[in-house]
């Protein structure tokens, strides 16, 4: 029985495909139960078709201490004024500082249109060799040959997220919300001008004024460019002063400013969290 289980037409059949092929070719050979007994007897009770083997993935955990040291870069769809339309907006941001450092609006998903996005935005950061690592999703344009080999020549690391682990890039996804729970974001764009009008308006906004949680309620390019010494200083004053005039308003301690994180992680090593 084992060596008709094993046998080239019935390898990857499950016992009961087995069996019945065994009575439509006139044969009872034995029961299904006794089929599975005999297999796993065996130690070869398991799936006995070839299955795909997926690689494994490595979880990437990338630190970031200063600007220009890890960028996170992705690309998300606008909706265009016809049903099935769209509109495709590249992004670049710095994790340290948040700061969008290049942006390009497209109508078609291209990894040229990405390759020069990239390049430009690097000679415009004065992105030196071995300096930077750019992260990104596992999208056709992010893993493409074009881009691979830019970077290589720009000598810039590339790493990309796990697939189907939206965690792996938070900061271009955030972003992205961000922009899409805007009050004046549109259900859809008109025109490609409009959706470049407002995405040009969107990261004026979002580098020069938004007050960022995550960097101490500084601005983005405050944080980039190094002018939080500054802003610290006045709002050190500020509530220096709120203190002396209404200390009980204070019930803990004297009240100091947010700060902006000394490093900034994708996926800090299990220690780091657990710690």
């Amino acid at each position: 029985m084992l060596g008709v289980l094993n046998s080239a037409p019935l390898c990857d059949q499950a016992p009961r495909q087995v069996y019945a092929k065994l009575l439509d070719d006139g044969q009872y050979l034995c029961c299904v139960s006794t089929m599975y007994r005999l297999l796993r007897a065996e130690g070869a009770v398991r799936e006995r078709r070839d299955q795909l083997r997926h690689p494994v993935y490595t979880r990437p955990e990338l630190l970031a201490t200063r600007p220009n040291e890890v960028w996170s870069w992705d690309i998300t769809k606008l909706l265009g004024a016809e049903k099935w339309s769209y509109y495709y907006l590249y992004v670049i941001m710095d994790i340290y500082s948040r700061y969008v450092v290049g942006w390009m609006l497209a109508e078609h998903e291209s990894a040229q249109l990405a390759q020069e996005l990239i390049e430009r935005s690097c000679q415009k950061q004065g992105v030196a060799p071995g300096q930077l690592t750019i992260h990104a999703d596992r999208g056709s344009s992010m893993k493409s040959g074009l881009v691979a080999q830019l970077l290589a020549e720009l000598g810039v690391t590339k790493t990309h997220s796990r697939p189907y682990v939206s965690n792996d890039n938070p900061f271009s996804e955030s972003q992205f919300k961000t922009m899409k729970y805007r009050p004046e974001f549109p259900a859809r764009f008109t025109s490609f001008d409009h959706a470049h009008a407002f995405s040009q308006a969107f990261f004026q906004w979002y580098n020069r004024e938004h007050h960022h949680t995550g960097i101490g309620l500084h601005t983005p390019e405050n944080v980039h460019y190094g002018r939080t010494e500054k802003v610290d200083e006045v709002r050190r004053r500020a509530l220096l002063a709120a203190y002396a005039a209404h200390p009980e308003r204070f019930v803990k301690k004297v009240p100091v400013p947010p700060v902006v994180p000394a490093a900034v992680w994708i996926n800090p090593p299990e220690e780091s969290r657990a710690a």
